[in-house]
């Protein structure tokens, strides 16, 4: 059993609710750690959903503002983390480890 640590996902939000990471076969993801920029001059909001359950929900990020957020979650194979925001200009930047 080989654990790596990876980035999960780093990339620009979409509105609508996207995928962006989704276990590969045979593996087991724990997700650590969470970043979510708002690189706007305005409020924005950012949803992260964990097998289609809200982790976060609407959570408001301040402009120009990051907002972390640590946890210990395994999502398994074929599981997925998705999200959305309320402006393209909010990135998500996901890490954890894969267990192979």
């Amino acid at each position: 059993m080989a654990v790596i640590s990876k980035v999960l996902s780093r990339t620009a939000a979409a509105t609508t609710n996207t995928t962006l990471y989704t276990t590969p076969a045979g593996s087991t993801a724990v997700v650590t750690n969470i970043a979510i920029a708002n690189t706007t001059a305005s409020a924005a909001t950012a949803t992260v959903n964990l097998n289609a359950v809200a982790v976060l929900s609407s959570v408001q990020i301040p402009a120009n503002g990051t907002t972390f957020v640590d946890l210990k979650q395994v999502i398994t194979a074929s599981q997925t983390i998705t999200g959305s925001a309320s402006t393209t200009g909010v990135n998500f930047h996901i890490s954890g480890v894969e267990i192979v």
